[in-house]
């Protein structure tokens, strides 16, 4: 099967990276990533992917205690880099090369981002793994996601998570929660679910780059979309082809 985009931003939460254990890295999980991205690799997909730290640092919760919030962000922006390291140390493991780009500059662990070097390597297929967030306080790595993606010209954010997609209410709380399996810009902003960040739904708005909001604890989910299928929920234009 042919894939449906040759060019995909998939946006990994620091959460996710730790499974079961709620904190740290957890090597089973980072794996199994890993073999997901090669195959999707193999189709001939140029894949980039946005880290989150929450798993090590979340600077939104250290200013709720009193840090101030630009020197939390900045402990949280370094809290990726080490998701990054690991993770290019997992997908490397399987045989497939890949960059990491750091938004804040720090040569010995990874290179500077710059757009042109960023999408060059895509090119030629190497995983690029976009660190550090955007390099400025304020700003959440969902709002890197969809910087990057609009800048190198991804195709489609694949929002990772550990549901499988998008509810109208919280489904561990509320048994009569629905799956919505597409819906508008507009309509996540209205009614505040928790997609990704204000911030980043208005510049995919902006931009009409799609979403897809899916179950990363589901084998084979990323090869599933890259080809086509329907999975987990769509966020996107009115008159988008993609289907949720």
């Amino acid at each position: 099967m042919e894939p449906v985009f040759k060019r995909i931003l998939l946006k990994v939460s620091g959460e996710a990276l730790a499974g079961e254990q709620g904190y740290g890295i957890d090597p089973e999980v980072l794996g199994r990533l890993a073999e997901e991205v090669k195959g999707v690799v193999a189709l001939g997909t140029q894949v980039a992917i946005v880290i989150g730290g929450g798993n090590i640092f979340r600077g939104i919760a250290a200013s709720v205690g009193g840090m101030e919030r630009a020197t939390a962000d900045y402990m949280g922006m370094l809290a990726t880099v080490i998701n990054a390291l690991a993770l290019q140390d997992a997908i490397e493991k399987t045989g497939v090369p890949t960059r990491v780009l750091s938004a804040i500059e720090m040569r010995a662990v990874a290179e500077p981002y710059i757009r042109r070097r960023a999408m060059r390597h895509l090119e030629k297929l190497r995983v690029v793994i976009f660190a550090a967030g955007t390099g400025n306080p304020f700003f959440t790595t969902d709002t890197a996601a969809a910087l990057r993606a609009v800048e190198i010209g991804a195709e489609v954010i694949l929002k990772a998570t550990k549901v499988d997609g998008v509810y109208s209410a919280d489904p561990k709380k509320d048994k009569g929660a629905k799956r919505l399996p597409r819906l508008s810009y507009i309509e996540v902003l209205n009614r505040g679910l928790q997609v990704m960040d204000a911030t980043a739904i208005s510049l995919c708005m902006d931009n009409k780059l799609p979403i897809v909001i899916f179950d990363l604890t589901r084998r084979g989910n990323i090869k599933r979309i890259v080809l086509g299928e329907s999975v987990g929920s769509v966020v996107t234009s009115d008159d988008s082809p993609l289907r949720g």
